[in-house]
């Protein structure tokens, strides 16, 4: 898989945007996340949260700790950056330098890597995170954006 530029990740927070977002919303999109990732034996972490409340969280077989870890250094960055994970940190690297050296964040709390989107809904903005970790970075963001689009898809 290679890796989105730019131009496509931003393209991907314009049109995934929802009408609403509410607990069961949270929970059907977590339920899609676990699916997908059981039918593919996929050993991650799924972790849902709006504003500082976590909606839902999911560890499958083969996931560790390090991934709830992952998931919240994941999420600062999209809390702080207001968009994807890994747009921040492609952004850095077109720049010719990487979010570790040049963000002045403790990579410790911080992680610009894919696997963590903005939860936007219309009219309001970012109001929370969906974030999938356990995979390569952007094995993570490709499934959390795939499930975005299938939940949008009336």
């Amino acid at each position: 898989m290679s890796a989105p530029d730019i131009a496509e990740l931003e393209e991907q927070e314009r049109r995934l945007v929802l009408p609403r977002f509410t607990h069961d919303d949270a929970w059907v999109l977590g339920t899609l996340l676990v699916e997908l990732a059981r039918e593919r034996r996929a050993p991650v972490a799924v972790d849902i949260r709006r504003g500082g409340q976590q909606l839902f969280h999911a560890a499958l077989p083969g996931s560790t700790p390090d991934n709830d870890a992952w998931i919240d250094r994941k999420r600062r960055v999209v809390e702080r950056y207001g968009c994807s994970s890994l747009l921040v940190g492609t952004r850095f690297r077109a720049k010719g330098t990487t979010f570790e050296e040049s963000s002045r964040l403790d990579p410790d709390t911080y992680a610009a890597h894919g696997g963590a989107f903005p939860v936007t809904v219309e009219g309001a903005g970012v109001i929370g995170t969906v974030v999938v970790s356990g995979l390569p970075q952007l094995d993570d963001h490709a499934m959390v954006v795939e499930a975005l689009t299938h939940f949008l898809t009336p």
